[in-house]
């Protein structure tokens, strides 16, 4: 679907419920999630199928990275339509991603991310994205700022404080032009 110069990113198929296994049952991975990471490959399995629905439903949804060098999965990227409330907004996309840890510190989520959003100013002509992080996640705020989001206020979620992110397509052709 989306191709940068190390990585393609897909949709999330069955097999790779391993990754999302070795993903989401690491405890730090999840120490800005709410600290509840899986405990089982049915949890992965559930988690893709889940993530399937989305595209269906939706339209979209997390997307696959997957390393072109070795075709190993990295994690995943990339849009979540928000269907339900948060912080006063609704019904609109939020730019994530999530790796596993060994691929840490290597400009991943970065690069990944700014082709998730070349795609979604560039093919689906979005308006507006999205994104969030606990306060504490200096990482994934440095991310989202080398993305081009600003930080538009801060805010509780699940009794965290959090950053929210925006980003319009104009900011982004703007961006994309001084680059």
């Amino acid at each position: 679907m989306i191709e940068t110069e190390r990585y393609l990113i897909r949709p999330l198929v069955t097999d790779d419920a391993a990754g999302i296994f070795e993903l989401d049952s690491n405890p730090k991975v999840h120490a800005y999630l709410g600290n509840n990471p899986i405990k089982t490959l049915a949890e992965a399995e559930n988690t893709i199928q889940f993530i399937q629905q989305q595209y269906k439903d939706l339209g979209i949804g997390r997307w696959a990275i997957i390393e072109k060098s070795s075709g190993n999965f990295v994690g995943w990227t990339g849009f979540k339509y928000i269907i339900e409330p948060v912080n006063n907004h609704v019904n609109y996309h939020d730019l994530g991603y999530r790796l596993i840890e060994s691929y840490w510190g290597k400009g991943i989520a970065t690069e990944t991310a700014k082709a998730c959003l070349k795609y979604a100013f560039e093919v689906l002509d979005l308006e507006v994205v999205y994104g969030i992080c606990d306060i504490s996640n200096i990482r994934s705020k440095n991310i989202l700022q080398k993305c081009g989001l600003k930080i538009t206020e801060t805010f509780d979620y699940d009794d965290t404080p959090h950053y929210w992110f925006e980003i319009n397509n104009l900011e982004y052709q703007r961006n994309k032009s001084l680059s």
